[in-house]
């Protein structure tokens, strides 16, 4: 079959309008880049919580993100992590390094340097690029570890 996101959309919704939490998910990414629905966050924010509700860890990040990002919904880094935090707790290793971020930065929690190296550690042990850097980081500048020169 030939590459088409309109028919992809259009199967997304049939499955979802059934209650799949996959197809929620896809349908919500599918607003949220803009293929084969017109770009809307709000619709987005709609399917993945609705994805999300049933456990989806993809729709929890993503839904995360939004809260984080402003999109879709009014920011909130509150809710941006305790939805991240539902994801990382199923081992989405984008969720715990954006967790990671945010203990780090102090947005949504209290600024935490250990809880950063903890979460950003349990993404790069999964091949997360993004947090192994962020990990390297924490190294460098001592932030949740302990120097040490002898390494």
């Amino acid at each position: 079959v030939e590459q088409n996101y309109n028919l992809a959309v259009e199967w997304y919704r049939r499955s979802a309008d059934q209650g799949h939490a996959n197809a929620q998910y896809s349908l919500g990414y599918s607003y949220s880049i803009g293929k084969g629905v017109e770009q809307n966050y709000e619709i987005a924010v709609e399917w993945y919580r609705r994805a999300a509700d049933q456990g989806s860890a993809n729709a929890q990040h993503s839904l995360g993100e939004c809260y984080y990002d402003g999109q879709g919904v009014e920011q909130n880094y509150n809710l941006a992590v305790e939805w991240y935090r539902r994801a990382a707790n199923q081992d989405d290793a984008v969720a715990q390094c954006n967790l990671g971020h945010c203990y780090s930065n102090g947005h949504g929690v209290e600024q935490n340097y250990d809880l950063a190296v903890e979460w950003y550690r349990r993404a790069a042990d999964q091949g997360n690029a993004i947090a192994q850097f962020k990990l390297g980081l924490c190294y460098y500048y001592c932030h949740g570890v302990e120097q040490n020169y002898d390494l």
